[in-house]
C-alpha cells in the first residue's frame, strides 16, 4: 500500500557532525532520534490492529444472536395459580376478583 516504503532510515542527529546515513551515525556512536523506526511500528500497528478488528467483526456476524425476548401476556391467578389474561379483573377458572 505505501509501495514498499520503508521509514527506518529517518533519523535527527543530536551530535554535531553531519552523517548520510543511520548505519553511518551509528559506526561512530553518534547521538540521533530514529523517529522513522517509530513511523514503521505505528505503521505495523494499524495494519495489524485492523485486520484484527476486520476477523472480530466476521466472527460477531457469525455468532448466534440472542432470542428477542417476548413480554408476559399472562399472569397467575393469586388463588388457583392458572394463568390468566393480564387485563382480566376476574379469573375465569375460580373466578376470583382481582385488583
Amino acid at each position: 500500500m505505501l509501495g514498499h516504503v520503508d521509514f527506518a532510515g529517518l533519523f535527527i542527529n543530536l551530535s554535531g557532525k553531519s552523517y548520510e546515513t543511520l548505519a553511518e551515525a551509528k559506526k561512530y556512536n553518534a547521538a540521533t532520534l530514529n523517529y522513522g523506526a517509530f513511523i514503521n511500528t505505528v505503521i505495523n500497528f494499524l495494519i495489524v490492529a485492523f485486520c484484527v478488528f476486520l476477523v472480530v467483526k466476521q466472527i460477531n456476524r457469525f455468532a448466534a444472536k440472542p432470542a428477542p425476548t417476548v413480554e408476559p401476556t399472562t399472569k397467575d391467578c393469586p388463588q388457583c395459580a392458572m394463568a390468566i389474561p393480564l387485563a382480566a379483573k376476574r379469573c375465569g377458572h375460580c373466578t376470583t376478583q382481582l385488583a
